[in-house]
């Protein structure tokens, strides 16, 4: 649906029903800010906050049995 096939059915409408329109629309754009521009990722946030134990690549215990000897 073009904006031209929206504009002319909006046309047909009757004042109340008009109103109501505005107001449903007026809504969603308190909504979704259209202007807002997402932030860019930050490097480094995390930096110290995640550690990796120094046993991380040896094999688990878990799954010792089914492993080779």
């Amino acid at each position: 649906m073009s904006i031209l096939d929206l504009v002319a059915k909006l046309e047909k409408l009757p004042p109340e029903q008009l109103a109501k329109i505005e107001d449903l629309v007026d809504s969603w754009m308190s909504e979704q800010p259209h202007d807002a521009i997402p932030k860019k990722r930050q490097f480094g946030v995390f930096k110290g906050k995640i550690t990796m134990s120094d046993d991380f690549d040896e094999p688990l215990e878990d799954f010792k049995e089914y492993m080779y000897p």
